[in-house]
């Protein structure tokens, strides 16, 4: 086993090795303090004692800084080597610390938008551990614990800061087999005998509106509570629903959803990402916050 118990042999901290490093590469005992999360003085104070026990000075101080004197430069160009050994022991790597993320979302923005690109945040941050629960919009009932929100509405949550996520426009849409058994649905007014399928988070009256019919919002039949629900009961052909393009556009894409009309209407409500607004956005959550904001606009840009 090899022992170092030379009496001759005199071994520095590796604290003051790291001071003289720092500065020297640096060419500044402020710069190096800054980069070791330490002050300027005690920078000094470590190198003055590695000085010390090598008996040599290392550093000329000047008026207009500090340079490496030619024991200085010699004893870094030999502990550079040590160093960087020392650097790449495998026990001395520090591992990255584990960010965490909690997300509340609607079940259908869940199903729809985060669940299928989610790892895409996910592989590009193997770091981050994302719990992902899921609430119940219409009874705005879900967690109270959590880093982000994800909520359906006008965007008006007091206490929490709200950023739109979606910005998509609301049409109807049915599946190819519905209109086969009803027949074609050529313009607006052929509603009149279809079977309308009711959702109170997107209900039909902005686009009457907008399709210039002087409708009131549908009655009886079956009323969904839930996006997902309604746009699911659609595409097996129970009927029309009002679709938006972020959410049905999987379906639309592939032909299982169709929309009979062009005719677009602005929606009361979106989907916000909240967040409490006292608390600043850094590493994980600012990553998160920027991806989720990109997914969507990705998700509306084609409707």
């Amino acid at each position: 086993m090899l022992r170092f118990a030379h009496q001759n042999l005199r071994l520095p901290s590796l604290a003051t090795i790291q001071a003289f490093e720092s500065a020297a590469r640096l060419g500044s005992f402020g710069r190096a303090a800054e980069e070791l999360c330490i002050t300027a003085s005690a920078v000094g104070k470590r190198i003055s004692q590695l000085e010390a026990a090598l008996g040599q000075p290392l550093f000329d101080r000047g008026s207009r800084g500090v340079s490496l004197t030619a024991s200085g430069q010699e004893y870094l160009d030999q502990i550079e080597t040590a160093l960087h050994l020392l650097s790449d022991i495998s026990l001395h790597r520090r591992a990255r610390p584990r960010e965490r993320i909690r997300l509340v979302t609607t079940p259908t923005f869940g199903h729809f938008i985060l669940g299928p690109h989610l790892h895409e945040f996910t592989s590009a941050h193997p770091n981050v551990d994302m719990s992902v629960v899921l609430s119940i919009p219409y009874l705005d009932i879900g967690p109270t614990q959590a880093d982000f929100w994800v909520r359906f509405g006008l965007g008006r949550y007091p206490g929490a800061l709200s950023e739109r996520l979606t910005d998509d426009a609301v049409f109807p849409a049915c599946s190819p087999d519905y209109l086969k058994r009803h027949g074609a649905l050529r313009r607006p007014a052929d509603l009149a005998g279809a079977n309308l399928l009711r959702c109170p988070l997107d209900p039909w009256k902005p686009w009457f509106d907008a399709a210039g019919l002087d409708w009131p919002e549908p009655e009886g039949g079956v009323s969904f509570f839930d996006v997902g629900l309604a746009m699911a009961a659609a595409r097996a052909g129970q009927g029309v629903i009002i679709a938006r393009h972020s959410l049905a556009g999987p379906w639309l894409e592939e032909g299982s959803l169709v929309s009979p009309f062009d005719i677009r209407a602005a929606p009361d409500s979106h989907y916000y990402l909240c967040r409490e607004a006292a608390t600043p956005l850094t590493g994980a959550h600012l990553a998160f916050s920027l991806w989720i904001k990109a997914l969507c606009a990705r998700k509306s840009s084609s409707s």
